[in-house]
């Protein structure tokens, strides 16, 4: 695949209630509105990207960019926050000011899932063909998609790095279920704090929180400033503390249905799904096309190798795309 200039990709920005909890979009392209049926311009296929937890769309604006072009900019590639997981700007509320309420436990691992099922609904014409790029728990958030709305038109899902089962029985699981599902709270007070600092401050403090990193993205350290946010961490803790409880038995009868459809991706050193749940999945499904990473990249990869990935992507996919 071509690769173009990514300081030249359109990059549009939405703030959005989507069930009535406020969503940050980032959409690559020229395509702004995909849910006319009867424009002719529609584009054939939409890229979706489902983030993991932090769920913030702006860790994947490197990744999107880099795949708008890869694609040779012929198809949108749009990412949509988790609802509630980005800090909306000055005058819109977390949550919608209406009498209506448009979804129970919206902010929970179930309200999550229906919250992109409805952003495909209202935003996306059900004729236009879909590739889902998933990305940690938001691969667990797309078999559930697809479990549940077996109308989407999705040509290719693909999982990276998928927390799909057994999260609080994973190495980081162990260490991390005790203080997400007992603990959190304790958290919010010092994060309130925080929130007080200037924005200079917040990010001289996450450049040294990343300091490791040789390479680190630089829209990473401004996204990560909405982790000062009460709200933010609130929202995004809830919901990583359900996924300690509910992800735990993988769901082998959607992904034998799809096993087509999917590519897993899975990590060497990666303690949120380690190698040996890669060599089960593979024993059990030995014709799906499920890949373990030879390169050593990091289950966070949006923070310092968004552009590899997407190179990866962009040349498993050629197939699928030259029979359009």
């Amino acid at each position: 695949m071509r690769s173009g200039s990514e300081e030249t990709v359109p990059l549009h920005e939405e703030f959005i209630y989507c069930c009535g909890a406020a969503t940050h979009v980032l959409k690559c392209g020229p395509w702004k509105d995909l849910s006319k049926d009867e424009s002719k311009n529609l584009p054939r296929l939409l890229f979706m990207i489902i983030p993991g937890n932090p769920g913030l769309a702006g860790y994947y604006r490197t990744f999107i960019q880099a795949l708008y072009c890869g694609l040779n900019q012929q198809y949108p590639v749009w990412v949509v926050s988790h609802a509630g997981h980005c800090k909306p700007p000055s005058g819109m509320e977390m949550i919608e000011d209406t009498d209506i309420k448009e979804l129970e436990d919206v902010f929970g691992l179930n309200g999550q899932v229906e919250h992109k099922l409805n952003f495909l609904k209202k935003n996306v014409s059900k004729d236009i063909k879909l590739v889902l790029i998933a990305h940690s728990i938001g691969c667990y958030i797309t078999l559930e998609m697809m479990k549940r709305a077996s109308e989407l038109q999705v040509l290719r899902s693909v999982l990276l790095f998928p927390t799909i089962e057994r999260m609080a029985q994973s190495p980081q699981g162990k260490l991390m279920t005790p203080l997400l599902c007992k603990l959190r709270y304790a958290l919010y007070m010092p994060v309130y704090l925080l929130s007080f600092l200037p924005e200079g401050v917040k990010a001289s403090l996450v450049r040294f929180a990343l300091r490791g990193m040789k390479s680190c993205d630089e829209s990473s350290i401004t996204t990560s400033i909405n982790l000062f946010s009460v709200d933010c961490i609130a929202n995004i803790l809830y919901m990583a503390s359900q996924e300690m409880i509910k992800v735990v038995e993988r769901d082998s009868t959607t992904i034998k249905q799809n096993l087509k459809k999917l590519i897993f991706y899975y990590g060497t050193g990666d303690s949120w799904c380690p190698q040996h749940y890669y060599d089960e999945i593979k024993m059990d499904f030995p014709d799906g096309d499920i890949r373990l990473c030879e390169k050593g990249l990091r289950h966070a990869f949006v923070l310092d190798a968004s552009k590899e990935m997407a190179a990866m992507i962009t040349d498993w996919l050629q197939d699928d795309l030259t029979k359009l």
